[in-house]
């Protein structure tokens, strides 16, 4: 990261160009946390996660893009222009745009191995809820890490059998490759909090329950130290790297992100359609 780099992100927001938007913390609490991603069981709420709505200022990190770091402040943006001529279909996804992600994590991170394992396809629809059956995943709009301290070895235990234990005696990564697609992501864009500024009792964990396991992610407790950042109309052809587990203690671990709704978005701008693929990195 360069000098220049440093000072602007650890400049107050203020002394940015930023926006004002609303964004979902989640408010503490004694309970375990738990959100179903499917109907839940009889007499059981969908979720008891109490959000905790805040007006942040979130600065445009556009100015910085050549200089952030997915180890540094836990997310970057970088140039790639795909090959996938429609996301929406699967084989050329599966074909074309999974490989595409592992070289642009590993391109990034320096990591010797990369294993693509899941992506999401998002097409924001006006009053959808997310997880809304027969409805195109909608943007997620609580403040959230998709793994934790725990699920994130869990995660490469789950997916890479007997080969996890020896992957996790060395340095292990999960990063999110996030990128708009057919069109700039002006409508509902990604904040993503500098990873600098969160610290570990802000991170909220809780159940993510599927019908045959249970995962868990963060959510984040609002806290005013937090630096909130976003790209401004994030382009096809830039890909936005987010931290969302890392064994290496020394480096940015968890990037707290959500889509929001930014206020400064012209009247009649295309919903936003997008794609994040999950990545694990592994290095030497």
């Amino acid at each position: 990261m360069s000098v220049q780099a440093a000072v602007l992100t650890d400049r107050p927001i203020s002394d940015l160009s930023y926006v004002e938007g609303k964004l979902g913390f989640t408010r503490r609490s004694g309970e375990t946390q738990f959100t179903y991603a499917y109907g839940p069981p009889d007499g059981q709420p969908r979720s008891n996660v109490v959000l905790d709505e805040q007006a942040v200022r979130i600065a445009d990190a556009r100015p910085l893009i050549g200089d952030l770091s997915v180890d540094v402040q836990g997310f970057e943006v970088v140039k790639h222009r795909t090959a996938v001529r429609d996301f929406w279909d699967e084989a050329q996804t599966m074909a074309l745009g999974h490989p595409e992600a592992a070289e642009i994590v590993r391109a990034a991170t320096g990591a010797s191995r990369v294993v693509v394992y899941d992506h999401t396809l998002r097409r924001r629809l006006v009053g959808t809820e997310d997880r809304t059956d027969g409805a195109p995943r909608q943007p997620a709009t609580r403040v959230h890490v998709d793994q934790t301290v725990k699920s994130g070895p869990q995660r490469v235990r789950d997916l890479m059998g007997d080969q996890a234990e020896g992957l996790l005696a060395r340095r292990a990564a999960i990063v999110n490759v996030w990128r708009p697609i057919g069109r700039p992501a002006v409508d509902w864009p990604l904040a993503v909090a500098d990873a600098r500024s969160v610290p570990p009792a802000d991170l909220i964990p809780s159940e993510l329950r599927f019908a045959h396991r249970t995962g868990e992610i963060y959510g984040l407790a609002h806290s005013p130290g937090q630096r909130w950042f976003y790209v401004s109309a994030l382009q096809p052809d830039e890909a936005l790297l987010i931290k969302c587990w890392d064994s290496d203690e020394g480096v940015a671990r968890f990037a707290p992100h959500t889509a929001f709704e930014d206020p400064t978005t012209p009247l009649g701008t295309p919903p936003r359609e997008s794609i994040e693929f999950r990545t694990i990195a592994f290095f030497d």
